[in-house]
């Protein structure tokens, strides 16, 4: 209906890899940053707590700026996959949740990294 929107699909990926990255970078520093309190909320060990942030923090780095986006964003989907499972066969969520919180948002980071995958987060990216 509208082609000539076209035009802005490399300016439309540069905004969704920088909310995946603010995302990601934010729950990174907290994982790795406040990792004691972050691991009991998560019910995992203070160690991984740590090693998922850092994760975190280098794919969000890496789809904000385009380096290695496609391995990054591959990294990012598989700890949401893990955020999923969690949520469904250890925390019994449904997909909307108790209150607010569900495993919807999770879905919605993996969907949001499948495209900067399957596009390598367009043409403005510093590596190629």
């Amino acid at each position: 209906m509208f082609p000539q929107l076209a035009q802005y699909t490399d300016f439309g990926l540069l905004l969704l890899r920088l909310m995946v990255a603010a995302i990601f970078v934010t729950s990174g520093w907290s994982h790795a940053t406040k990792s004691q309190q972050r691991s009991k909320d998560i019910g995992m060990s203070q160690g991984f707590t740590i090693f998922l942030g850092v994760v975190e923090l280098a794919g969000g780095l890496g789809v904000v700026f385009g380096v290695l986006t496609q391995l990054a964003a591959i990294g990012l989907i598989l700890i949401m996959l893990g955020a999923i499972q969690k949520q469904i066969f250890v925390w019994h969520v449904g997909f909307w949740g108790e209150g607010t919180y569900g495993w919807h948002y999770d879905l919605m980071m993996i969907v949001m990294n499948l495209v900067i995958l399957f596009t390598d987060g367009g043409r403005w990216v510093l590596m190629r």
